[in-house]
């Protein structure tokens, strides 16, 4: 890691750059993921969309609790981060 600020968490097993201050689901984004998680029926697509956990579209399972808004689940070094189908129950 480059700067004193910079971490690792992962996605599914995958490492993604993180920095200080940043959202769980904010590392998504700046490493380019758009979708991490699929609707309860139709498994459509879905990331983040509102930014301030209004609509509940970036649900991801951090480790091992389900169902959390990326968007307000700040990120920590080594966080495991699952991506989940419909309600991730």
């Amino acid at each position: 890691m480059s700067h004193p600020d910079q971490f690792e968490i992962f996605l599914d097993g995958t490492p993604l750059p993180c920095r200080d201050g940043w959202t769980v689901g904010a590392a998504l984004t700046a490493a380019g993921i758009r979708s991490w998680r699929g609707t309860r029926h139709a498994e459509r697509p879905r990331g983040l969309f509102c930014g301030i956990g209004i609509c509940f579209d970036c649900l991801v399972t951090v480790n091992g609790q389900p169902s959390l808004r990326a968007c307000l689940v700040p990120a920590a070094p080594g966080d495991d981060v699952r991506t989940q189908q419909g309600a991730g129950r």
